[in-house]
């Protein structure tokens, strides 16, 4: 049954769910905390999207036990379509509904000490070690409503620290599986990489049912250390019923590098914020994300490069497919902090139309503070080239065929940048289904 989150999910249900977890005093102080905040907060105002009336506040919160599986071959066959078989050292969490339900590791992962868990059992065996870096540096719980109601009812997600000078070979990848449609998923994923380590992650959210109402409120935070590289891939795909908020947001210290890859291909209403802190001197973030939007839905996106550091640089590439009568607002901002000499930011945003009633907006922003630096952008609003159909099609390829091919390559550098290819096919059926 849905539920109003006032009504319902009060301290006293946020102290009993998190004693039930067995979580530590510090945590279920933090949920209590951040629940005395709902109601004090206000929803955020992304720029030129009203939410105001979309649904964040109608879903099912506690699953109850759902029990484990042995094999890959007991899960879902959706969910096995994205799993990589072709490789012996396998990093997996698969969640349904909150709860991990199958995980493996290699024994290699383990000599390195490297730590990739559900955060329900970090916060018990590592606890002082999460505490560090749960809500810390990258997202404020009283940042709005949302951030608060995050915390406050965090079911799920993932904790993953990489010690210093060691280098993870094979991906880390995890699953999210929303099973129950009216299930909220409220994800926190947390990236630790000690200096000069190396380490690629990449999640999936996935949903199979179009209709009933739901919320995913996703926040993921990234600490790139000293000389560390950090690869974060992911590719959300709710349903049409599923609310999306999520933040995903990454600190790199000195000539360290951030690289997202971002497939966010949501069916319903979206808010996505993406923002990468450049602290040190010479660190470098690499953003690229691609969307489609169809039907009525409305989507949000703001990818955001913030340079502190000295000689930091700051890529964006931004591309997205609008059909049918859906709304989408693309949001680029550049910002070199006073003091960041010598930063480099380059940004693009670029949005093709498939249909004359949809609406997309591609909106580039510089704020600079520091005259010695480097910085430029781009941004295009439009339909197919018409140049490009015609050569294609002057050589016998279809209207239908010479469009689909425009597409795919259009959304071509992100999807070659994931690094499972059983994603990169599946994400691929994603696009041909939305597009077509």
């Amino acid at each position: 049954m849905s539920v109003e989150t006032k009504w319902t999910f009060d301290e006293n249900y946020v102290r009993e769910y998190s004693q039930n977890r067995g979580e530590p005093e510090w945590l279920t102080e933090e949920r209590l905390a951040a629940i005395r905040l709902v109601d004090e907060l206000e929803l955020p105002k992304p720029e030129k999207t009203n939410i105001k009336t979309w649904n964040f506040t109608e879903f099912k919160h506690d699953p109850g036990e759902l029990g484990t599986v042995d094999s890959v071959d007991d899960l879902h066959e959706d969910v096995q379509k994205l799993i990589d078989r072709s490789t012996e050292e396998q990093n997996l969490i698969v969640f349904r509904d909150g709860k991990p339900i199958y995980r493996t590791a290699s024994d290699h992962l383990k000599e390195q000490g490297v730590l990739f868990l559900d955060i329900e059992t970090a916060a018990k065996e590592h606890s002082e070690l999460l505490k560090k870096y749960f809500m810390g540096k990258a997202v404020d719980v009283d940042e709005h409503r949302l951030t608060a109601l995050h915390v406050a009812l965090l079911n799920g997600g993932t904790f993953i620290y990489v010690p210093k000078d060691v280098k993870v070979e094979a991906p880390l990848q995890t699953i999210y599986w929303q099973e129950d449609p009216e299930i909220g998923l409220f994800n926190h994923v947390v990236v630790v990489a000690e200096d000069n380590s190396e380490v690629t992650y990449l999640e999936n959210y996935a949903s199979f049912n179009r209709e009933e109402k739901s919320v995913a409120n996703i926040v993921a935070e990234v600490y790139a250390g000293a000389g560390s590289k950090v690869s974060y891939g992911g590719v959300d795909h709710f349903e049409k019923g599923v609310t999306t908020y999520v933040n995903r947001r990454g600190h790199v210290d000195k000539d360290g590098y951030l690289e997202w890859a971002l497939g966010q291909m949501n069916e319903g209403n979206t808010v996505s914020d993406n923002t990468t802190y450049l602290l040190g001197d010479g660190s470098h973030a690499d953003t690229k994300a691609v969307s489609i939007g169809r039907d009525d839905q409305s989507q949000n996106f703001w990818t955001n490069i913030v340079h502190y550091g000295k000689h930091s640089t700051g890529h964006i590439l931004t591309h997205g497919v609008m059909k049918d009568k859906a709304s989408s607002i693309f949001n680029g901002v550049t910002k070199i902090e006073k003091g960041g000499t010598k930063a480099d930011g380059q940004q693009t945003e670029r949005v093709l139309m498939l249909s004359e009633r949809a609406r997309g907006d591609a909106n580039p922003i510089l704020l600079i503070d520091e005259d010695d630096v480097t910085a430029g952008h781009a941004a295009s609003v439009g339909r197919v080239d018409p140049m490009q159909m015609f050569y294609m099609m002057s050589r016998g390829v279809s209207r239908t065929e010479a469009e689909r091919l425009i597409i795919h390559g259009f959304l071509a550098p992100v999807v070659n940048e994931l690094p499972i290819q059983a994603v990169k096919d599946r994400l691929s059926e994603v696009i041909e289904r939305k597009v077509y």
